[in-house]
This record gives structure tokens, sequence and C-alpha cells, in this order.
């Protein structure tokens, strides 16, 4: 169903339940063991990662930091996020390259290139978008819609740690929250529904880019969902 996506994952889904460590081993084999699946059924992958395994910005207030140089940590805990993982596909010969937005570090990334990453995408390879935009003030989700508008993806996937869609209100809050199969971009504005950033909405909201958003605690998910099986929520523009 879709040729060329961009996978959002959680920084979350690296780290083991314990919370001993930032990165689980298992974990982080498993997440590239999914990729892997992906890019044998030759699928263009593009992965924005985000840090919250390191990295929150609620611990910023807490502690005291500058939103600037909180949101640059944020975005500096993508970058290792991104290399982690990136190892992780190597290991089992999955050819990809990392590109960050974020200037100074291209001693261990490539600056981040519209041209050269649709070419890397077009070679088979599966590329990473790391260090969000580069500037403060916008999330992961901010990138994805971003990145996906500038390569044209066909569809962003959006894989949740414990909940499998939309629904009407947080179904962890709220047992009587509605779960919502189909929704249109400006549905979700208006009913300011937070499963995803609204700014990053607003700039998909015109766009022919769809976005799934389904559970990752089944990784055949994953699969599915590209193949155009009818689980988690379908969020699009209207008249699509």
């Amino acid at each position: 169903m879709y040729k060329r996506v961009l996978l959002k994952l959680s920084g979350e889904a690296l780290k083991h339940d314990s919370g001993n460590q930032i990165i689980d081993s298992n974990y982080l084999k498993s997440i590239a063991e999914i990729i892997k699946s992906l890019y044998l059924e030759g699928i263009e992958i593009a992965i924005v990662i985000g840090a919250g395994n390191i990295y929150r910005g609620k611990l910023a207030t807490e502690i005291g930091i500058d939103r600037v140089k909180g949101d640059f940590m944020g975005m500096m805990g993508t970058v290792i996020n991104a290399l982690a993982v990136s190892s992780a596909l190597k290991n089992i010969d999955v050819p990809n390259v990392v590109y960050s937005a974020l200037p100074g570090i291209s001693d261990i990334v490539l600056d981040y290139n519209k041209d050269s990453a649709d070419k890397s995408l077009k070679e088979g390879k599966v590329i990473f978008l790391s260090g969000g935009t580069g500037k403060p003030y916008f999330t992961t989700d901010t990138a994805c819609t971003l990145y996906a508008k500038e390569l044209h993806m066909d569809a962003v996937l959006v894989a949740k740690n414990g909940v499998n869609g939309v629904y009407s209100d947080d179904p962890n809050k709220n047992k009587d929250a509605k779960f919502i199969k189909n929704i249109l971009f400006r549905e979700m504005i208006e009913n300011n529904l937070q499963i995803m950033d609204l700014s990053a909405i607003e700039l998909i909201k015109d766009e022919d880019i769809e976005i799934r958003i389904f559970s990752m605690d089944e990784p055949s998910n994953f699969l599915d969902v590209v193949h155009g099986k009818d689980i988690g929520t379908i969020c699009k523009k209207e008249g699509k």
C-alpha cells in the first residue's frame, strides 16, 4: 500500500521497564528486526526517533534548565538513539545512514540535505532523520511532518506504546473514551486531540500524506499497516 514511509518511534521503546538502562539490548534488537521486515518488503524507510528514554522537557523545567538549552539536549538525545538503532541495523545487514539537522556533528553523522536523503532512500538505504528540526521550540512530531512533506512520503507511521490509535480522550484516564477509526486532520485540530502535536498536524493538514497511528506492542502491526490492513487509526486530509 505504501512505498515510502516515515516511521516515528518513541525513545521509550528502547528503554527497559525497569529503567536501569536508557537502551536495552533486547529491545534494540527487536526494533531493528521490525525495521528489517519493512526493508525486506522493498519499502523506502525514513525514521524519526524521540529521546524520551534519555531526556524529557519536563526534566528541564524541574531542574531549571533554560528552554533553548533543554531543547538542544533533547535533540542530541535523538542523535544518540538514531546511532544506536543504526548500529543494530548494520549488525543484521540493513544498509542505513544517519542524518542530523544539528550542525557541527558531521564527524559522526551526515548533515541533513534533502537531495542526499532522497537519493539514499532511492538507493534502498534506511535513513535516520535525527536532531529534530535543528531548532528549539519544535518537537519530533513537527520534525516528522516537515520531513514527510519535504521527502514526499506516502504515510507517517506513528508507533505508540500501549495505545492502539486515536481516542476521544485519554483512555488511561477516562474509561468512556471512544476509539476513533478514521479521522480528518481538521477534526483532530478542532477537537484538540493530543495524540500528536497540533502544530505538526497543521503542517500536514492539506497534504496527501496519511498518518497511521497504531500500537507497537505487536510487532506484526508494522507490516500489517504498510500492507493496508485495517488496524489503528487513519488520519488524513478532507476529501482524500
